[in-house]
Formats: C-alpha cells, sequence, structure tokens
C-alpha cells in the first residue's frame, strides 16, 4: 500500500490514492495513510455476524470515495462473491506467488519444499474462486540455495514494489483491457513480466 502512495505522490503513477479501509485497527498502513493525509477508515469484521454483512458493510464504504478501481494490498478476507461481482474488473490483488501455482497461504515455504528455481508475485484481477483470476502482470525473483521463507519473502516483496505501482499506473491510465477470453492486454506493455537482476 504505501508503494502505491509512494507512487502517485510521485507521479510515477498518474492516479490517486483517496482512501485506505482497513478490517484491522492495528493496521501499520493505517497510521501511516493518515499521516499523509489519506482519508481512512476501519471496519472490524469482528463487528459483523457473517461474512456476507461484513462485506456489505465494505462495499458501501468503498463507494463513498467512489473509486475507478479497488487495489487490494494485505487484506487477508475471503470476499464474498456478491462483493467481487460488485467490483467485477475493478478489483485487483496482488499474491506472492507466480498464479496459478501456489495459490493460499505459506507461499514461500511451498516455494521452497517443491524446490522450484523461480518464484514470485502476480497481480492479478480478482473473481469469486481464491487467488484465480485473469493475470495483469507478474514478477519473477530467483530462488537461491540457501534461502529460508524469510529471505525469499524480502526478496519477492522488492518485485512487488515494483510490479503493483506499475499496475495502478496502466490502470490510472486506462491501458489494460479484459479480452472476452479473460486474458488481459495492456497498452504499450506486450510483455508484462518483471524480472529482478538477479533471476537475469
Amino acid at each position: 500500500m504505501q508503494a502505491l502512495v509512494a507512487a502517485c505522490q510521485s507521479k510515477a503513477c498518474p492516479g490517486e490514492v483517496v482512501a485506505v479501509i482497513s478490517n484491522r485497527a492495528q493496521a501499520g498502513g493505517v497510521k501511516w495513510a493518515q499521516g499523509q493525509g489519506i482519508a481512512t477508515e476501519v471496519i472490524a469484521h469482528t463487528d459483523f455476524a457473517s461474512r456476507e454483512a461484513f462485506d456489505q458493510a465494505l462495499v458501501k464504504a468503498i463507494d463513498r470515495y467512489s473509486p475507478d478501481y479497488v487495489l487490494l494490498a494485505g487484506f487477508m478476507r475471503i470476499l464474498t462473491p456478491a462483493f467481487v461481482e460488485h467490483y467485477a474488473s475493478r478489483l485487483v490483488n496482488i499474491h506472492p506467488s507466480l498464479l496459478p501455482a501456489f495459490p493460499g497461504l505459506h507461499t514461500h515455504e511451498q516455494a521452497l519444499a517443491m524446490g522450484v528455481q523461480s518464484h514470485g508475485c502476480t497481480v492479478h484481477f480478482v473473481t469469486p474462486v481464491l487467488d484465480y483470476g485473469p493475470i495483469i502482470a507478474q514478477g519473477v525473483v530467483p530462488v537461491l540455495a540457501n534461502d529460508t521463507p524469510d529471505t525469499l519473502a524480502a526478496r519477492v516483496l522488492t518485485v512487488e514494489h515494483r510490479v503493483y505501482p506499475a499496475v495502478a499506473s496502466w490502470l490510472a491510465q486506462s491501458r489494460v483491457k479484459l479480452m472476452p477470453d479473460q486474458r488481459v492486454q495492456v497498452e504499450g506493455a506486450p510483455r508484462r513480466l518483471f524480472v529482478s537482476e538477479q533471476a537475469q
């Protein structure tokens, strides 16, 4: 989230983060965003009797800001189909693996356990299926022989901070097109792969 805000503030992304909404009051990003003068809201999921009721409240909060896109960043909640459909083709997530490999949690542990040689992140449109949806861009890093989940996560984070702001910029410029076959095209970016120098 901070990388997205920084990209907008530096004009690297010609968009604006109009609000930061979290389900956890203690999330460090909320206080940080307040310090940047960005509108913030906390909607605690524990205050609601069901996932559906929480998502309805979340929709109301988001829609007050009339965003063009909703970008998930560290939002660790499974969203209901109704929520996803409400923001169809406008809801974007980043996942710390090269989807479709390693959906869900503990992606770095999974990557190391499988012995893959490359790992990374995926920015994709959200669908009702968890960690599945049209891929907008990916970032690739090498997996080193002495990696731990923590060292691998840190390396992936560096490429995440390149990929997500770039995608946000494409979205702000209306360059991202979701095709009828559910593949993504980006005007002026035929290859949407970000590779770390170590992986080259």
